[in-house]
C-alpha cells in the first residue's frame, strides 16, 4: 500500500506557546507546508512567542496566527504538539488548551506530540491504553496515565505519532505527513 503525503486542502494546528524548542516547530511546519498543508500557530495570547535551543537558548520569535479561545477542533485537520521543556509545561496548566487538544483527539484528527509534546496527552487523558514514546523523563508520567511507553524513534498508536527528540525529527515528519494525509481516525478509537 502506497502512503500518501499530500496535504492539499489539509489545515493543521501547531499548539505553542513561549519556550517552544524551535527545531520542534520549525521542522515539521516546513513539512507539512511542503506537502502542500496550511499550517496555524495557535498561542495562548496573542502576538509573538519565543522558541528556544534547548531550553536555554533563546531562538527567533513567531507570529501567533490565532489565539486557543478563538479556534475549535473542527477547523483543523489535525494537530501538532512541539517540545520544549516549558512550551508543554505551560499549555498543560491552561484548561482552555488541554480543551482543545482533548477535542482534537475526541474529534479523530490525528495528533503529533514530540519530545516534551506528550505532556499534553497525559494532561487530557488521551496517552490512557496508547503505545506512545517521549523523552525519557516523561516515561514515568505517560506510564502513570496508562500509556505503554518504548524507547523507540518514532511510535503511532491509533492516528497519535510520538517522537523522543530532535534527532527523530526525519522520522517523526515522515510518519505525522502520513497520519495527517489519512486523515479521520475515529473508528480507531472507539
Amino acid at each position: 500500500m502506497t502512503q500518501t503525503r499530500d496535504l492539499t486542502g489539509k489545515k493543521i494546528a501547531i499548539l505553542a506557546t513561549d519556550g517552544v524548542e524551535e527545531v520542534e516547530l520549525t521542522s515539521p511546519r516546513q513539512a507539512i507546508e511542503a506537502a502542500g498543508g496550511q499550517t496555524e500557530l495557535i498561542g495562548l495570547k496573542s502576538g509573538e512567542i519565543q522558541s528556544m535551543k534547548g531550553d536555554i537558548e533563546p531562538q527567533a520569535k513567531y507570529q501567533v496566527d490565532r489565539t486557543v479561545s478563538e479556534v475549535k477542533a473542527s477547523d483543523y485537520d489535525g494537530l501538532l504538539l512541539p517540545g520544549g521543556t516549558v512550551n508543554p509545561d505551560s499549555l498543560r496548566l491552561d484548561e482552555t488548551a488541554m480543551r482543545f487538544v482533548r477535542d482534537m483527539y475526541d474529534a479523530g484528527k490525528p495528533i503529533a506530540a514530540i519530545c516534551h509534546g506528550p505532556w499534553s496527552l497525559s494532561e487530557t487523558g488521551i496517552a490512557q491504553g496508547l503505545k506512545m514514546t517521549s523523552w525519557p523523563s516523561l516515561k514515568r508520567e505517560l506510564t502513570l496515565a496508562g500509556a505503554q511507553w518504548v524507547d523507540e524513534e518514532c511510535v503511532t498508536d491509533k492516528g497519535v505519532v510520538t517522537s523522543r527528540n530532535p534527532d527523530d525529527l526525519p522520522a517523526f515528519n515522515k510518519k505525522m505527513i502520513e497520519e495527517f494525509a489519512e486523515g479521520d481516525h475515529s473508528s480507531r478509537r472507539q
